[in-house]
């Protein structure tokens, strides 16, 4: 039954405040039928600045999947891809406003590649329109608005992808299974790390202008609308807390999603901490270039640890530990796994090589997305939206510990600690820190509490929990508003 028309229940969604009204709505959508091989699926992209256009690539070249529709805040940007794909002979519709994509009955799924503050709220408005949902990572800004997708999704019956496409590297699926096997004895510790140079994005004079082919509010969306105080409007987002979550959940949210699937880790950690800052670099980013967390789970902890500053001052090439750059360690009692995307070596503990596992980068996850909806079945899923999910929770806790912290000299933090692999990573930070000309007295390190988490209710409990819950949810600038009701 459906009382009033989806594009009239995205409005009325999206111009109240959370909870009111929307939740006696009675949505209707579209067959749950399975699909066989020949029927086609309809898709429409939104966000397709950058990788989104490698998802309208992926989808563009599968068989009876049609790429009908696109969606982008910037017109330039927006009829780029439109006349690439017609030049290719494929007539699309053109959207810069999702919520006309999401009002168009002919599309059965979308794909989204926004900047972290509005996934969630667009792939759960698409789900309420009643599209299925590939959703990039980290599938939410914030705690709250992700477990609220998980359960819209699941009251829904919607198909719901997160795009932590590492979990169909082939590779890294062998590795799982060896482990599992129990071939190197139990799993003691998993280290994830992200060393990835970058370089400062400048300091802005003022207000900086909007080029005119940008709908700005639209970009906005949920986050607070305030002028333009950086040089680029496009990716350094990522280094600005209301739109973005720094590198830990930029892409070190990979390194945790990969650390969790090789240990078969499920749900939130009991409590975590983590410490860093933005140094080197005087510019208008708010987000530390080196940061390092300690998250205690089952079966054994996780160390995650990002780096943006090149392994010397003067040089551009980056440290590594135990040949990994842009990867995970996955310690065991009589070895270890080195890899990630792509896969990697098992090593005996003299770091002698047992096994390779060659990996494909996780090419078949869009693939493995569209099986999903022709057969109607979430199980099959790689990666679903409750894993995307934890992972992304993993990510704005321990951004949380960030932020709450105090600045602490290197014995004062390692005072914080027990773990010999998170003590022996102090020590390789200072010692990185130092390799950069950092005067650790005068540019100290920002250290977080341990936070306890409730990991029934998904919030912080115990010391500083009234801080840390602070930043579970926030407040969506209307009308770009996550329902707390459907």
């Amino acid at each position: 039954m459906q009382s009033i028309s989806r594009r009239g229940f995205l409005k009325k969604s999206m111009l109240t405040t959370a909870g009111v009204s929307a939740a006696t709505v009675m949505l209707q959508t579209p067959s749950s039928k399975i699909l066989g091989a020949n029927d086609r699926l309809r898709v429409g992209v939104i966000g397709i600045r950058g990788k989104g256009g490698q998802h309208m690539s992926e989808f563009h070249k599968m068989e009876n999947v049609d790429v009908v529709a696109l969606c982008d805040i910037d017109e330039a940007v927006l009829g780029e891809r439109v006349h690439s794909l017609e030049e290719d002979g494929v007539k699309v519709k053109a959207y810069t406003d999702f919520r006309d994509l999401l009002d168009n009955d002919d599309i059965d799924a979308v794909s989204i590649a926004t900047p972290n503050h509005s996934h969630s709220l667009i792939a759960i408005m698409a789900i309420l329109a009643g599209k299925d949902v590939y959703v990039e990572k980290p599938v939410s800004q914030v705690v709250w608005e992700g477990r609220r997708l998980v359960d819209i999704a699941k009251k829904y019956n919607k198909i719901v992808q997160s795009g932590t496409q590492n979990r169909s590297d082939v590779g890294l699926r062998g590795a799982l299974e060896y482990l599992r096997e129990g071939h190197l004895g139990k799993i003691l510790w998993a280290h994830g790390l992200w060393y990835k140079e970058r370089q400062p994005i400048g300091n802005a004079n003022g207000p900086q202008p909007i080029p005119e082919t940008i709908d700005y509010n639209l970009w906005t969306g949920p986050a607070p609308l305030v002028p333009l105080m950086r040089e680029r409007l496009h990716y350094d987002w990522h280094w600005n807390w209301d739109t973005g979550n720094g590198d830990m959940g930029n892409l070190g949210v990979h390194q945790i999603d990969d650390c969790r699937f090789l240990m078969d880790q499920k749900g939130l950690p009991r409590r975590l901490v983590s410490f860093g800052e933005r140094f080197v670099w005087d510019d208008d980013g708010e987000t530390p270039n080196v940061q390092f967390s300690v998250f205690d789970t089952d079966p054994a902890p996780i160390f995650i640890e990002i780096r943006n500053l090149p392994a010397k001052a003067g040089v551009r090439a980056m440290d590594h530990l135990r040949g990994v750059r842009m990867g995970n360690i996955i310690q065991c009692e009589d070895g270890f796994f080195a890899g990630g995307r792509g896969g990697g070596w098992f090593y005996d503990n003299d770091r002698k090589k047992i096994k390779q596992f060659p990996g494909d980068g996780g090419g078949e996850h869009h693939a493995n997305f569209i099986q999903a909806v022709r057969e109607r079945d979430p199980q099959i899923l790689h990666a679903p939206i409750e894993e995307g999910h934890y992972s992304s929770a993993f990510c704005h806790m321990a951004n949380t510990s960030y932020r709450l912290g105090k600045y602490m000299d290197i014995e004062q933090i390692k005072a914080q600690y027990t773990h010999d692999q998170a003590l022996e990573t102090i020590d390789r930070i200072r010692d990185h820190l130092l390799a950069n000309n950092v005067d650790l007295s005068k540019t100290p390190i920002k250290s977080g509490p341990w936070l306890e988490i409730d990991t029934k209710k998904e919030m912080f409990k115990g010391e500083m929990s009234f801080e840390a819950n602070m930043f579970i949810r926030r407040n969506d600038r209307e009308p770009f508003v996550v329902p707390a009701k459907t």
